[in-house]
């Protein structure tokens, strides 16, 4: 359990600021979506092994992000293989 670098969040407040500052803008593709997720994912990971006192509220959020990801990659896939 490595906690984050100096200039990552360390809370689960900083963790949300961080998401809605990356967000990306509404219209953007599934690739962009799907690293948003992905990197989410890993800040409230990482965030999970410092702010205890939020542990599960952001492992939470690592499962939400997963999520996500996982469904904009499936939707990718699918409209790789309408292309085909």
């Amino acid at each position: 359990m490595t906690p984050p670098g100096r200039n990552e969040p360390q809370t689960l407040q900083e963790a949300h600021a961080l998401a809605t500052a990356r967000r990306p803008k509404p219209g953007s593709n599934l690739e962009t979506w799907l690293k948003f997720h992905q990197a989410n994912a890993r800040t409230y990971q990482a965030a999970s092994d410092v702010d205890r006192w939020h542990h599960h509220e952001l492992k939470y959020w690592v499962g939400y992000e997963e999520r996500k990801a996982k469904e904009v990659a499936a939707q990718i896939q699918k409209n790789k293989s309408q292309a085909s």
